[in-house]
C-alpha cells in the first residue's frame, strides 16, 4: 500500500551507517571515489566503450567505515547514466516482494534526490509482480547507505528504490526482464546500482573463498549459477536476490562483459578476522553493440 505523506523518505541511518554532518559526509565519499576514478583513467585508453554508461554497479551497504572504500572504488569507476535503479535487499520483511518506491524524492545529509515515477510506472504497468510500496523502504538501509554516493558521483542522478524479498527464481526471472523492457522503453541510458553484502560472520578465510565463488558467477553474467552457487553453498550474501533480477536484465539487454573491482572483509578494518563481513565491487558494462554505437 502506497502512503502519499510517505513519498518523501527521510534518512533513518544517518550518524550510525555514515556521518549525519553533510560536510564531512562530503568529503569522505569524495576520498572513496577518487580511488575508482585514478583506476577508470588508468584503463580508459584500452577500454572499448568510451563513455557509454555502465549497466550495473553492485555495491556494499554496510557502514563506512568498513564498506565505504569499496563502495567507493566501484561507483568512482561507474559511468552512472543520469536515471538509476536502486536494487536492495529487504532485510526489515516489511512492505510488498518486490516493493518500488512510486514517486516523490528521498533524502540524506546532502539533500534530495527526486524518485523517476515514469520509470516506476512502467515497471509495474509491465509486470505485477512489482507493487508501488513504500513500507519495504521505509526503515531499510541498503538503498539508504548508497545515496550519498550517487549525489556526489551524479549530482543530476534520478532514482527508481527497489527492494526485493521474493525467493521465487520466476519472480526475479520476471523482475529482471520488466527491467530489461523499460530500460529498452526508456529512451535514455539508465545505470541499475544493486546493494548487497556478501558473507557474514565466518571467519576472513571461509568468507573469501565462498564469496570468490558467487562472484565468479557474476563475472560470467550468469543469474541462475549465482542464485543456485549461493543456495548451494550457504553463502550468506544478503542481496543475492535483486543481483539475481539485475543480471537477468543485464544478459537480456546484451551485455558481455563485467569485472570485479574489489573485494574485502571487514576483518581488514576491525582486526577480527574470525567473524568477518564480507564486501565486494562489480561493474557490468555495456555490451560491444552499444560501444560501437556511443
Amino acid at each position: 500500500m502506497v502512503h502519499p505523506s510517505h513519498t518523501i523518505r527521510r534518512p533513518v541511518v544517518a550518524g550510525q551507517f555514515y556521518t549525519g554532518d553533510p560536510v564531512v559526509l562530503r568529503q569522505q565519499i569524495e576520498t572513496f571515489l577518487a580511488a575508482g576514478q585514478r583506476t577508470e583513467k588508468e584503463r580508459e585508453s584500452a577500454a572499448p566503450c568510451g563513455d557509454a554508461p555502465t549497466l550495473l554497479a553492485m555495491v556494499p551497504h554496510a557502514g563506512y567505515v568498513y564498506s565505504g572504500a569499496v563502495a567507493g572504488q566501484t561507483l568512482g569507476a561507474a559511468r552512472l547514466a543520469e536515471t538509476v535503479i536502486l536494487l536492495g535487499p529487504n532485510h526489515t520483511g516489511r512492505g510488498e516482494a518486490v516493493a518500488v518506491w512510486p514517486g516523490g524524492e528521498w533524502l540524506s545529509p546532502l539533500g534530495s534526490v527526486p524518485v523517476d515515477s515514469d520509470f516506476a510506472a512502467c515497471l509495474v504497468k509491465s509486470d505485477p509482480v512489482f507493487s508501488l510500496d513504500t513500507a519495504a523502504h521505509l526503515y531499510e538501509h541498503s538503498l539508504e547507505v548508497i545515496l550519498p554516493f550517487l549525489q556526489v558521483a551524479r549530482p543530476d542522478v534520478k532514482i527508481v528504490p527497489i527492494a526485493i524479498a521474493s525467493p521465487s527464481p520466476e519472480v526475479l526471472a520476471r523482475c529482471g526482464a520488466a527491467l530489461a523492457r523499460c530500460i529498452q522503453a526508456h529512451g535514455a541510458p539508465v545505470t541499475m546500482v544493486v546493494s548487497t553484502d556478501m558473507s557474514h560472520y565466518v571467519s576472513h578465510e571461509e568468507a573469501r573463498r565462498n564469496d570468490l565463488l558467487a562472484l565468479a558467477m557474476i563475472e560470467s553474467l550468469d543469474p541462475e549459477g549465482l542464485y543456485s552457487t549461493v543456495r548451494e553453498h550457504g553463502i550468506t550474501m544478503c542481496g543475492v536476490l535483486p543481483m539475481t533480477a539485475g543480471l537477468v536484465a543485464c544478459r537480456l539487454l546484451g551485455a558481455d562483459r563485467a569485472s570485479i573491482t574489489r573485494y574485502a572483509t571487514s576483518g581488514e578494518v576491525s582486526g577480527d578476522m574470525d567473524k568477518v563481513v564480507g564486501y565486494a565491487g562489480a561493474l557490468v558494462h555495456a555490451p560491444h553493440a552499444a560501444c560501437a554505437g556511443a
